[in-house]
């Protein structure tokens, strides 16, 4: 999956290590992935009125989804 390299001011580092500490995660970047990931899932279940899980998309992955079609 390719990375992102992403620049946090003071404040938002600081609230990133409480966000870290609350959820037991071991680094900042781990912690800015896991809240866009919730904020994404809160948001398709806002939508569609389900929860979804989200998955890396590799290219195995979707020439199986073509392959079954």
């Amino acid at each position: 999956m390719p990375t992102q390299e992403i620049t946090f001011s003071d404040d938002e580092r600081d609230m990133l290590e409480r966000v870290r500490l609350q959820q037991g995660l071991a680094t900042l970047e781990q912690t800015a992935e896991w809240l866009v990931k919730s904020r994404l899932r809160n948001q398709t279940k806002h939508f569609t009125g389900r929860g979804r899980s989200l998955y890396a998309v590799t290219a195995s992955s979707t020439r199986k989804s073509h392959e079954s079609h």
